[in-house]
């Protein structure tokens, strides 16, 4: 079983710009019209492992300038089938959820860097199982488990880099 790193979050803790995403993340589209409206998502794979990221702005917060509950659960939707296009064994596919849990650790701030990793769990010949973890201007925020029903092949469903990321050099 793969384990996410032990502190998967520190890379991005204490960023210069509170505009930027952190050195390696590239701009990637996701989830179609919706994640386009609650966007932007920015990962970086190194060649071992794929992170995905955000910087909350005031449309992703409540009242109290804290990243919504609903835009974190969004976040975590979205990073367990990139984490599987990455660094699952299978084929590349479309993940429908099943089930998401989500414990919610501490607040993610107007400005602040969320960032999470994750590893696949297992993969049967219908379900994929995952989890992962998510920080906030690398504090734990987030933890997050689901399961994925193996939907269509993502392309040919052989692509390593759907999101053309490239490894850092």
């Amino acid at each position: 079983m793969n384990e996410p790193s032990p502190n998967p979050l520190s890379d991005a803790a204490g960023l210069a710009s509170a505009g930027a995403a952190p050195a390696g993340f590239r701009r990637v589209q996701l989830g179609g019209g919706f994640m386009a409206q609650n966007g932007p998502l920015y990962a970086c794979w190194d060649g071992q492992r794929v992170r995905l990221g955000f910087r909350v702005e005031a449309r992703h917060c409540n009242p109290m300038n804290i990243c919504h509950g609903g835009m974190l659960a969004t976040f975590a939707d979205m990073l367990m089938p990139v984490v599987n296009m990455y660094q699952g064994s299978s084929q590349r596919r479309f993940l429908p959820t099943i089930s998401l849990q989500i414990d919610y650790l501490s607040p993610a701030r107007l400005g602040a860097w969320v960032q999470g990793e994750g590893s696949v769990l297992r993969t049967s010949r219908n379900l994929l199982f995952g989890q992962g973890l998510v920080g906030a201007d690398g504090e734990p925020a987030l933890r997050v488990s689901g399961i994925f029903k193996l939907g269509p092949l993502i392309g040919d469903g052989n692509d390593p880099d759907p999101l053309h990321l490239g490894p850092l050099a």
